[in-house]
């Protein structure tokens, strides 16, 4: 069977946030581009389903917003949680500066699809399922391409510009050699179901007492729950029992009660070994890499898919116009780096710090007590909403760029027209005074 050949402008390596929507906008913008994912669909359980408000907000400015909302979904307007018996709100989303004032819970496939089919109305977007990049093409001395595996046999595709969005385990910053740097991770977290009932808390998040911490993230009649464990213990944890798991799980969150019980099979419970880390340079002559092919973030927050589509829009604002005119320069990704380095640093480090704590969480076996240094923060005034914007909007928020020159451009016109308006009630008070000094005048004389 010979090898099939393709050309495209922009090949995009991975379908998941960032794919996509890069994906999407390039084709908006009337780009060529080609996104290759390596399943069939998009349906892999346990990933992360939090669609903040920085996301929304682009979805708002392409005018697709109100469609998106129509895909079922549940609403977070603040995050909370249980320190032993402290219950505490930790941040609200209702005072960011976005129209929608709430985080979107949404399973990813659901969020993955209706990016595709949005995508699929542009005659420039193609996506090839069941294209597994094994390699990169290469031609004086720069990427020109990828060599991908499909089930009828090898497709090389030619490119004048890859961008990876494969992932923490991306094949194409590997295959290029890029640099990265870790930061040290003391948790792991084990991710499986459990249903809901009427009467668990809507709000709440986080569950920490007895060393241990667990995560529920709503998904309507169901839970997809996080157990943060210390890094490399689950061999340990599968060789105390399954019996030993659900105490614990009871133990951090009795109102689950007997639904623990629905943990049959460790082959239930999927293991995520937590990484955070970033590429010292993401890019190459004809390659860059995004999301988290370029930094690997933590769940704390659940801010990794946020990151990604605000990578995704400014590569878009930034390289659309010079990859339909074929003149993307290894500088000009070098300014998509610039652009996004800043915002990601920024959030690892808060991840890392958040880090330091749970570390000191898994140092003791019994009950625990909230510190008094979280009862005092929680308190302050506006705490919550400093912290919703944090988390909800973000460092350095994207913006599409025709939605950014129409905000500039309104700025200007209210500057000018209170500018004039300034003038005007200057002239108005000036012409008053005179008139009311000459008119004082011819009173007095008379």
């Amino acid at each position: 069977m010979g090898t099939e050949k393709l050309e495209t402008t922009c090949c995009v390596v991975g379908a998941g946030p960032a794919g996509m929507m890069l994906g999407y906008l390039l084709a908006r913008a009337g780009v060529d581009v080609t996104v290759l994912e390596k399943h069939n669909d998009f349906f892999r359980d346990f990933r992360g389903d939090t669609v903040h408000p920085s996301t929304l907000e682009v979805m708002h400015e392409l005018g697709i917003l109100e469609e998106f909302l129509k895909v079922p979904h549940q609403k977070l307007t603040s995050t909370g949680g249980m320190f032993g018996e402290f219950a505490f709100r930790a941040a609200s989303f209702r005072h960011v500066p976005a129209h929608c004032k709430f985080v979107a819970l949404m399973p990813q496939w659901d969020f993955l699809d209706f990016l595709s089919e949005q995508a699929k109305r542009f005659p420039s977007f193609g996506l090839r399922m069941q294209h597994e990049v094994v390699d990169l093409i290469r031609d004086a001395g720069r990427i020109a391409g990828v060599e991908a595996r499909t089930p009828e046999g090898t497709v090389q595709i030619r490119a004048h510009l890859v961008i990876g969005c494969d992932g923490r385990h991306s094949i194409t910053r590997k295959a290029a050699q890029l640099e990265v740097l870790e930061s040290g991770v003391p948790i792991d977290v084990l991710w499986f179901r459990i249903s809901r009932s009427g009467y668990d808390p809507e709000q709440l998040l986080g569950n920490i007492n007895y060393g241990k911490a667990l995560i529920l993230i709503n998904r309507g009649d169901y839970f997809q729950a996080g157990f943060l464990i210390r890094k490399g213990s689950f061999e340990e944890m599968k060789r105390n029992g399954l019996p030993a798991f659900r105490k614990s799980l009871r133990e951090i969150a009795p109102y689950l009660g007997d639904r623990v019980k629905e943990v049959q099979d460790w082959e239930e419970v999927k293991l995520l070994s937590v990484q955070i880390n970033r590429l010292k340079r993401w890019h190459r002559p004809g390659l860059l890499c995004i999301g988290d092919a370029a930094h690997a973030m933590s769940p704390v927050g659940g801010v990794g898919i946020n990151l990604a589509i605000q990578d995704a829009v400014a590569a878009a604002n930034l390289l659309a116009r010079p990859l339909r005119e074929r003149r993307v320069t290894d500088a000009l990704l070098g300014r998509v780096q610039c652009r996004r380095e800043f915002p990601t640093r920024v959030t690892q480090f808060l991840q890392v710090n958040v880090h330091n704590v749970f570390q000191r969480v898994f140092q003791t076996k019994a009950p625990m007590k909230a510190p008094w240094q979280l009862k005092f923060v929680v308190q302050i005034p506006g705490v919550q909403h400093v912290l919703g914007r944090v988390i909800g909007i973000g460092i350095r928020p994207e913006h599409i760029r025709e939605a950014r020159e129409r905000r500039r451009f309104v700025k200007r016109r209210v500057r000018t027209i209170a500018l004039s308006a300034g003038v005007i009630t200057a002239v108005a008070v000036a012409a008053a005074q005179m008139f009311g000094s000459r008119t004082r005048q011819r009173y007095a004389g008379e």
